[in-house]
């Protein structure tokens, strides 16, 4: 046996060791639950321990069947741990097995650089083989980085003896393992990249919690993974925290949440809220649709101070005097003196809920003041009475009346009559048939962010502890400020790329967005350098990006195993046959992105020629969820077609591109694209940055000038 077969073989028997140790950790959770429900403590302690045990004991029975270690450190202190997605230890008091990835003692696997050791002697890499579920035999291959205070660093290639290049600041190495594990085909759902996380994205994962952070990614940079990484970090570091407070993660739509929702529990984490903001604040069912004019301006700022105006416009001032009965007694509480409790409580600016009992407090405070200079202190009975007397339930409802949200809402666009409002935007949003009352109203899904807005006026909701929000680039003010009454106390990771933005309201630049969502002072930070999208592939979108109106960096790439080509042909749906035919001569999947309205024929022409695919319809695009170690989109299978497995092949409109990824993509008629809406170029940009190894663009129609070089 060679010393390489010989290293190898030992590591498969130390994963053979941490895989009985998990099992047995597995076994041990589950009687620890069963010994938990007899322990002697109060109610409130038992239900907490036996809450905390089962949970335990379903994170580890659902553990992801994976290899349970991707890494090992070799320090110059002579210790040597094993890095992987969870701890796991022979006994809770012995020395771990396999640390974990958010470990303190892990953060040195990403950061250890030959200018910077941090200890380290040896970092080494373990290759798997592709989809393994963890079995030894799979592991095939290591290298091993010696960190020295000599110079460059040293690979030594056991799996693939390429030599490393760049380190600390030039990106990632290039061993074999680390770069196969990076530029791997993507199919399934997305997966995690803990393996695979370079020192930019480490910082940003590492982030402590009380850090409000912008992450401006550039395509295929991995600020998804990124902010989902970060999220587990969190949960992992502050636990109590953020399990009191919660933490949620908001995508752009359902399919982004099923594209991610592989990441976490790999990660060792279950059971985290994941939501889009749609979701947060489904009061009702959308039943009715709004134009581009009305849309616009119900997502623009300006609504929240018409709403403001329009719910505290219903607080009005005492026109009398209040007289309160109390057996044969009557006390009287002078207009003076409710028109000052009604200002003050104004001026106090609480939510609308708040303010409407402060008044009612206050009024029987006054009562109270009287009573006791009367015949001594009134007791709590009295008190009670007396806020529930009519006369000071009439007072209030008639100065600061009872409310819904919807009502507020249904009387601005009834009759929208508020100046900061123009007279277009008034008749934009204003009912063309009002309802009878709000109870039968069809609400539009911008009129729910309304109602929202209104709803978080009159009680705050609770607020999380934390808050991922994907895709950031495309909210509006409103949806944004929902957010923010979501994260009133906690903080939040923004994550986005101002160029694709593609919404009407899509921000422009950070600064803005920041502020509706209550984070001014939230640094920006930007990832430029991509793992996703092929170099070439990167340069060619790059070339949009000055026809944009958005600030943003060029992107670049480590990847030059991409492959481009920009065909003019005589017919685009005859060579999108031929080149999906090409394409599937090559292994991963296929995605054919077009303008919506060619979609069907393109759909068409493949059945006719007999090759399988599916279309993505709407509702099935995902967010964005790109970098190191991300995956396809939804319904894209491993094989060919013909096996009976779902399609290789994707055909979908590029409204829905955004978030997917495909391995070659064929991207048909540019100039239709781009002339499909106002946002056209940034919606082109989004396509052409799809492809994780292969890009065709076919044309017949003369390519938007912006892509042309010069």
């Amino acid at each position: 046996m060679t010393s390489i077969d010989h290293a190898l073989s030992q590591e498969r028997t130390y994963h053979d060791l941490c895989r009985a140790a998990l099992a047995r950790m597995t076994e041990g959770a589950g009687e620890q639950v069963v010994t938990g429900e007899d322990v002697s403590a109060s109610g409130a302690d038992a239900e907490v321990l036996g809450f905390h045990l089962r949970s335990y004991a379903k994170e580890l029975r659902e553990e992801p069947e994976s290899p349970l270690f991707f890494g090992r450190l070799d320090l110059a202190d002579g210790q040597s741990h094993y890095i992987g997605r969870r701890r796991i230890t022979e006994h809770p008091a012995d020395p771990p097995l396999v640390v974990d990835w958010r470990a303190p003692v892990s953060r040195a696997f990403y950061q250890a650089s030959a200018r910077d050791p941090q200890g380290v002697l040896v970092r080494r890499r373990f290759g798997w083989a592709p989809w393994s579920k963890g079995a030894s035999e799979d592991l095939t291959g290591m290298e091993d980085e010696r960190l020295t205070d000599l110079g460059d660093e040293c690979l030594t290639g056991i799996a693939d003896e390429r030599p490393a290049a760049g380190g600390q600041g030039g990106g990632v190495p290039e061993g074999g393992i680390l770069a196969a594990e990076i530029e791997r085909p993507r199919v399934g759902p997305m997966r995690d990249i803990a393996a695979t996380i370079q020192p930019e994205q480490d910082d940003l994962v590492r982030s402590p919690l009380t850090a409000s952070v912008c992450v401006q990614g550039a395509p295929g940079t991995g600020k998804t993974a990124v902010g989902l990484h970060r999220a587990a970090y969190l949960l992992y570091t502050y636990p109590q925290r953020l399990t009191r407070a919660g933490l949620l993660i908001l995508g752009p739509n359902r399919a982004f949440l099923s594209y991610v929702s592989e990441v976490l529990p790999a990660l060792g984490e279950g059971g985290i809220r994941q939501s889009t903001v749609d979701d947060e604040i489904a009061r009702h069912p959308v039943r009715a649709h709004d134009g581009p004019a009305a849309a616009a301006v119900k997502h623009d700022p300006r609504m929240a101070a018409v709403l403001h105006r329009a719910l505290y416009g219903r607080v009005a001032e005492p026109d009398e005097a209040v007289e309160v009965p109390d057996g044969s007694y009557r006390w009287r509480i002078p207009l003076g003196e409710l028109r000052r409790i009604v200002e003050e409580v104004r001026a106090e600016a609480p939510p609308y809920a708040v303010g409407r009992e402060r008044v009612r407090t206050r009024a029987v405070r006054a009562l109270q003041l009287r009573a006791e200079r009367r015949g001594g202190p009134p007791g709590n009975e009295w008190l009670r009475r007396m806020g529930r007397s009519r006369a000071i339930g009439a007072f209030v409802d008639a100065v600061w009346p009872k409310v819904r949200p919807e009502e507020i809402v249904a009387e601005v666009l009834t009759d929208p009559r508020d100046p900061l409002l123009t007279a277009d935007e008034r008749r934009a949003v204003r009912w063309a048939k009002p309802p009878r009352s709000w109870r039968s109203a069809r609400w539009s899904a911008a009129d729910l962010v309304l109602i929202d807005e209104v709803a978080g006026l009159i009680e705050r909701p609770e607020s999380y502890g934390h808050v991922v929000v994907d895709e950031a680039q495309d909210l509006s003010p409103m949806q944004c400020r929902a957010i923010a009454r979501r994260v009133a106390f906690g903080s939040v990771t923004v994550l986005g790329d101002l160029a694709q933005g593609t919404t009407p309201w899509a921000a422009r630049d950070w600064s803005s967005l920041l502020a509706h969502l209550g984070r001014e002072t939230a640094a920006v930070v930007p990832l430029t350098t991509g793992f996703r999208v092929p170099a070439v592939i990167v340069e060619l979108a790059n070339r949009l990006l000055g026809a944009l109106d958005v600030d943003v960096p060029p992107g670049r790439s480590l990847r030059a195993d991409g492959e481009l080509a920009v065909r003019e042909v005589r017919e685009v749906t005859t060579a999108t046959v031929e080149a999906v035919r090409a394409a599937l001569t090559r292994e991963g999947s296929v995605g054919v992105i077009a303008d919506a309205g060619r979609v069907p024929e393109l759909l068409a022409a493949l059945d006719a020629a007999g090759v399988r695919a599916v279309g993505v319809a709407e509702g099935s695009g995902g967010g964005e969820a790109d970098g190191p170690g991300e995956a396809s989109g939804p319904g894209e299978a491993r094989e060919g077609a013909g096996t009976g497995e779902v399609p290789r092949v994707s055909v979908l409109p590029a409204t829905l591109a955004k978030g997917l990824e495909y391995d070659h993509v064929i991207a048909v008629e540019p100039a239709e694209i781009a002339a499909a809406e106002d946002r056209g170029l940034h919606r082109l940009y989004v396509v052409l940055t799809r492809a994780v190894s292969r890009l065709d663009v076919l044309h017949r129609l003369p390519l938007p000038a912006e892509m042309t070089p010069g």
